[in-house]
């Protein structure tokens, strides 16, 4: 005679429901990766997210920590604890930490061109001000001037020597795009403009 079998069948719908273990296995890798992008993050941007104490602490664990394998259960252990937290506003706030840098980098990038620009071609003075009427223009003249000079190479070695102009030309572009980008990015500023 046959018995019945020790586990009864499931029906298949159960199954469905539960997620397989591979999904588990990405998920913990996934918060575990959350975990090491947190880790990377500076300490005031870790104290703003109001992270809970042991996930603080964690973290804080993890940046001591020197042993390879120390690290990887350390890795593990944070992505225990984000299980029970939501994930979305801290990968926010990772995403948001990273487009703030490649932002930055944009803007420097952006300078560095119109600074060779304005250096390299009488025509791109006007094309500046038509873009940034509210610089000072007899400024922006004088720094061009002068840093044309400075770069005219030197008889003995042939070096092209860039010198204070060349710098303050850089912080004057830096600065004026940077009001350019808060006039255009800041509606409420924008608004205020507009009432006075």
């Amino acid at each position: 005679m046959r018995s019945a079998p020790a586990h009864p069948k499931l029906p298949d719908d159960d199954f469905s429901a539960r997620p397989s273990k591979s999904a588990l296995k990405r998920q913990s890798h996934d918060l575990q990766a959350l975990g090491r992008a947190l880790s990377e993050l500076p300490a005031s941007r870790l104290e703003a997210l109001a992270l809970p104490e042991s996930l603080a602490g964690a973290i804080a664990d993890y940046r001591r920590i020197r042993s390879h394998e120390g690290l990887r259960r350390q890795l593990q252990y944070i992505g225990k604890l984000m299980r029970q937290i939501d994930p979305a506003p801290l990968q926010a706030a990772v995403d948001e930490f990273r487009l703030g840098s490649a932002r930055q980098s944009l803007a420097l990038h952006t300078a560095e061109r119109w600074r060779e620009q304005l250096l390299a071609d009488d025509e791109a003075l006007p094309r500046w001000l038509a873009e940034h009427p509210d610089t000072d223009i007899q400024q922006l003249r004088s720094l061009v001037r002068a840093a044309r000079k400075d770069a005219q190479p030197d008889t003995a070695t042939g070096a092209v020597r860039h010198g204070r102009a060349y710098r303050e030309l850089f912080q004057l572009i830096k600065q004026a795009l940077a009001q350019t980008d808060a006039g255009t990015d800041d509606p409420e500023h924008s608004e205020e403009s507009d009432d006075e």
